[in-house]
Order: C-alpha cells, then structure tokens, then sequence
C-alpha cells in the first residue's frame, strides 16, 4: 500500500486515500437509503463543502442530514481533506511531526438520535489518515436510554463477527478499548453499552486492515437498521421522553469535552458543521 501525496496544494493522481475514500462515499449512499426508508416522507439533505482557494487545506466533503418521524437527528457525512496541520495539532497526530504537518485524512461519520427513546442511539466513524506513516482508526458504539440486551447482544454479535474476518483477539481488544474510550471520568459512567473502538492501525500492505474496516462498515449497516425496526414503534409517553433528553446531555459532554474527532475536525479547520451534527436536537441537563 503506498502512502499518498499529503503536500499541501494538489492532490495525489489516486493514491490509496482515493480508493478509502470512493468506499466511505459508497457506504454512506446505503446507510441514507437504509435510513429513508424508514421514512413516511422525510430524506437526507445533502450539502456539500470544499475548502476555499488559497486555504492551507484542500479537499472537502458533503454532509447529509435528516429529521424524520422515526430519526429525529440523523447525519451521514464524508469527508476528504489533505495539506498542512496547524504547528499545535501536529502532537495530536501520529507521525505529523516528521511530515512537517503534511497530511491526507478521509472518512465516514454517522450519528443517530431517535425519536422514540426505546430506540438507541449510534455512532460509527472509520477514517483513513497518512503522514509520514499511514494508518485506520475507528469504531461503533450504541448509546441507548433504557437498555435492552437483545438490541445490545445482537450489536456486540454484529461486531464481533466483523472482528473475527481480521485476527483472534481483535474484539475483546477492541471492545476494551472502546469501553474505556466512551467513559466520562466527571460523571463515573460509561456513555453507552460499548461496542469497538480502535485507532492507530497500520495500513499493511496486504490491504487486511482496509478489509476490517470495511467489515465494520457493512456489519453496523446490517445490524442497526434491524434493531431501529424492532424498536421504533414502542409505546413511549412523557416522563420516556424526558429521561431521553437527559441521556442526550451526556452525549454532547462527551462529545464536546472528549471525543477525539471532534478535536481533530476543529484542528484541521475542516467544517464546523459537519463535526459537530453528532450534537442532538433538543438536550436537557
């Protein structure tokens, strides 16, 4: 695998970040229609944004986001950006200092939050990153209000299976990893019930890690879907939906005060809009 052009100014004719970047796009298409179709009437609106002339960066993305009956706050957005990381992030990436900063970073994004407060959050994000050395980081995470094994079971099933494709030991790892990652040491409480988190991967030559995260990719997309269908038409009255909000606190406390993307997309001057639509609709605290 060779690692792309990440100088500031034009791209690499191809590369590998193009090849990462054409199977997030074609993931996010499938998630939207997965999606709008449980929709009566509502579908994703795309917006899509480049970096303009001049800027230190190049590249863009297109968000898509949605407010449904059944998702109340759904985005799936994509992003493809390269050139030169301001001198203070350098330390928050790997091998950014011995690039001078040079980088090209691509991925998928998703976050729901649902109307229904039986239906649990999720999250996902794969990215592809190269500086001086190139490499996969990742994950998925259920954060539901009222936890129900079955959802929790089948996502962890969905999940372990796609860890099994890469080697032995990748899921009880990765599942730890996450754990620890999705905690708020200010509230002494897990964000959720867990899921994968894994960063910092190696891009082998032998293309195993962009198998895993397409794994990932394609077990979410097949699990989700049947755990929101199973959900969404639960019986719910007030005091459900109030203890929703509360739990959506939470979700932005993380968000804002911990999560790693979210940190890089503001040290990277990317799109404020489209790393922080993993924010939900209406919170209370």
């Amino acid at each position: 695998m060779s690692i792309p052009d990440t100088t500031a100014g034009e791209p690499a004719p191809g590369g590998f970040a193009a090849t990462a970047d054409g199977y997030f796009r074609d993931l996010q298409v499938r998630f939207c229609a997965a999606f709008e179709a449980f929709e009566p009437t509502s579908r994703f609106e795309a917006r899509a944004w480049r970096k303009p002339e001049g800027h230190r960066l190049c590249g863009g993305g297109e968000a898509r986001l949605m407010r449904g009956a059944v998702f109340e706050k759904v985005g799936v957005n994509v992003s493809h950006v390269w050139g030169v990381l301001a001198p203070e992030a350098r330390s928050q990436v790997a091998g950014a200092a011995e690039s001078q900063g040079r980088f090209t970073a691509c991925g998928i994004s998703l976050v729901a939050h649902m109307t229904n407060p039986y239906v649990p959050a999720m999250h996902m994000n794969l990215r592809y990153l190269a500086t001086s050395r190139a490499w996969f980081g990742g994950g998925s995470d259920l954060t539901p209000t009222f936890p129900i094994q079955e959802d929790t079971a089948d996502f962890h099933a969905a999940l372990e299976a796609a860890c099994a494709t890469y080697r032995p030991g990748a899921y009880p790892e990765y599942k730890a990893w996450c754990d620890r990652y999705f905690y708020l040491p200010h509230r002494q409480e897990p964000r959720g019930v867990g899921g994968i988190f894994f960063d910092d991967l190696a891009a082998g030559a032998d293309g195993r890690e962009f198998a895993f995260v397409r794994a990932v990719g394609e077990a979410v997309l097949e699990v989700y879907p049947r755990i929101v269908a199973r959900r969404k038409d639960s019986p719910y009255d007030a005091a459900a939906r109030e203890r929703l909000f509360v739990k959506r606190g939470r979700y932005v406390e993380f968000n804002l005060v911990y999560d790693r993307g979210t940190r890089f997309g503001f040290s990277t001057d990317a799109d404020p809009d489209a790393y922080l639509m993993s924010l939900p609709p209406l919170v209370k605290w």
